[in-house]
């Protein structure tokens, strides 16, 4: 994909050029690494890497025009383009660069502080199950059909997200479902999607050291279906799916400008589940919809995954997919890695992984796991350094209240003291905490994974939360690898 560098400063009214506008931009790249022949390198100024400073080596690389945000001294003959924000042109300049390969697709993006990478592969099974082909971008990986990418954010960067998009149009996808943080929604990362369907799951206490307030939070989510009702799209037949029994489903409601389907279960709504149960092996429970009723037997169990199971309806229904296909898609679903996932080497209790890392996350987990307990239940569970605070103790309390062991660990500390982030969990446990149950901490996981398992006994409950499909921990000098799934098969295979 090649662009002239006048096609380029046509979408930068404001930038200030010095050097030859005549140029062919073959790339485009923030991180001087991925600098070749013909790039364009636009440098980002970020809190610990200042992309100024990479010029001339981006220049040595192959780059043939730069973009900046104050004034530099460039090698001869590089083409230097000034402009107020770096950030707000690339965000410009990158759709444009790979044709808008959103327009191309139908977009569906999920958001929502619990529930988004669940749901995204409930409609990706829904949709392939109709005969389409389907990509996904999100927490775990991202999908081109079943070709596996790794991901670095939830919701890419600009440069990363409109690069694999343009790869899913090559592929000849015709579905993209994207997990839509709200870190992309605040820092429009997502400049140049056009989404079609807008999916909201639900909004609880997450990533206050970012967005400060709740009310920011939930207006960032609100930003998904903002952008679906905008006027200038090139495609048709929008919809927001949006879950109203979650107190934040009214703003999103306010925020939408284009057709509304809302899901419950607590109240009347478009689709409704009725006659809920849920059991270890799964959920049943009856779907009331504006275009009929039908019963569903599931292999996934627990009422948040009720409502996750909404929400992919919803959007299905929304992108006109039968009933029937819906219906026999989600009955034979098995499971996300890491969510809600079963650990079985042959033992007398149950192991269950989740990534549970916010308070109503790790309630749900727990709740559901009390809905079938025989026996106790032994909780494992952290939270992550440099990262919002005061949900640490509000964890803390949901786990002394619904937990009978509670064993407080690190998650990923980062650059943390992981005994100063037990302590703030520990202000949450102890005033909750019975007489009949008991709690510990343990700052190294794999010695807590370890404690737990070895407490376990028959008919228990252990649930590792926190990481889930995540393959490492961070740590405050280095990045180890970590698998709370492996780890547990390791300890239970020297249990036998």
């Amino acid at each position: 994909m090649e662009k002239n560098l006048t096609e380029l400063l046509a979408l930068l009214s404001t930038a200030e050029v010095e050097g030859d506008k005549n140029k062919t931009i073959k790339v485009v790249a923030y991180d001087s690494r991925e600098v070749v022949e013909g790039t364009l390198f636009i440098c980002l100024s970020g809190s610990k890497v200042d992309g100024h400073s990479y010029i001339n080596q981006a220049y040595a690389a192959g780059a043939v025009a730069v973009l900046v945000e104050k004034p530099v001294k460039a090698p001869a003959g590089l083409t230097v383009i000034q402009v107020p924000s770096t950030r707000q042109a690339m965000q410009a300049v990158v759709p444009y660069f790979f044709d808008y390969p959103a327009r191309k697709l139908r977009m569906i993006g999920v958001t929502g502080t619990n529930g988004k990478t669940t749901t995204t592969y409930l409609i990706r099974s829904i949709l392939k199950q109709a005969g389409f082909r389907v990509g996904i971008s999100g927490t775990i990986q991202t999908l081109i059909e079943d070709r596996i990418l790794p991901v670095k954010n939830t919701t890419p960067d600009v440069v990363e997200l409109q690069t694999v998009l343009a790869e899913m149009v090559n592929a000849g996808i015709d579905y993209v479902i994207m997990e839509v943080s709200s870190h992309a929604l605040a820092l429009n990362r997502v400049a140049g999607c056009e989404f079609d369907v807008g999916v909201f799951t639900n909004v609880t206490r997450d990533h206050l050291d970012f967005h400060l307030t709740f009310e920011n939070y939930i207006d960032a989510k609100a930003e998904l279906f903002r952008l679906l009702g905008r006027q200038d799209g090139h495609k048709g037949n929008k919809a927001a799916v949006i879950n109203i029994d979650d107190d934040a489903g009214s703003a999103m409601l306010a925020n939408t400008n284009c057709r509304a389907i809302t899901y419950a279960i607590n109240q009347a709504a478009d689709i409704q589940a009725q006659s809920i149960d849920v059991q270890a092996a799964g959920a049943r429970f009856h779907v009331a919809s504006w275009l009929g009723d039908f019963a569903l037997a599931l292999k996934i169990t627990g009422i948040f995954n009720v409502y996750n199971v909404l929400g992919a309806i919803g959007a299905a229904l929304a992108e006109g997919v039968d009933i029937k296909l819906i219906r026999q898609s989600l009955e034979s679903f098995s499971s996300v890695p890491g969510r809600f996932e079963l650990v079985d080497e042959g033992q007398d209790f149950a192991v269950i992984v989740d990534y549970a890392h916010t308070p109503d996350g790790l309630e749900n987990i727990l709740r559901t796991a009390r809905q079938f307990a025989k026996r106790r239940i032994i909780a494992v569970f952290g939270c992550g350094g440099d990262r919002d605070r005061t949900k640490r103790p509000v964890m803390g309390k949901i786990a002394a209240q619904m937990a009978d062991v509670i064993i407080a660990t690190s998650d990923n500390p980062r650059s943390e003291d992981p005994d100063f982030i037990l302590t703030e969990i520990e202000a949450g446990i102890k005033p909750e905490l019975a007489a009949d149950k008991k709690y510990e901490k343990i700052v190294d996981r794999r010695q807590a994974i370890t404690r737990a398992l070895t407490l376990a006994g028959r008919d228990d409950i252990v649930i590792i939360a926190g990481k889930g499909h995540e393959t490492y921990q961070i740590l405050k000098d280095q990045t180890i690898s970590f698998d709370d799934r492996q780890i547990a098969r390791q300890i239970l295979r020297g249990l036998r």
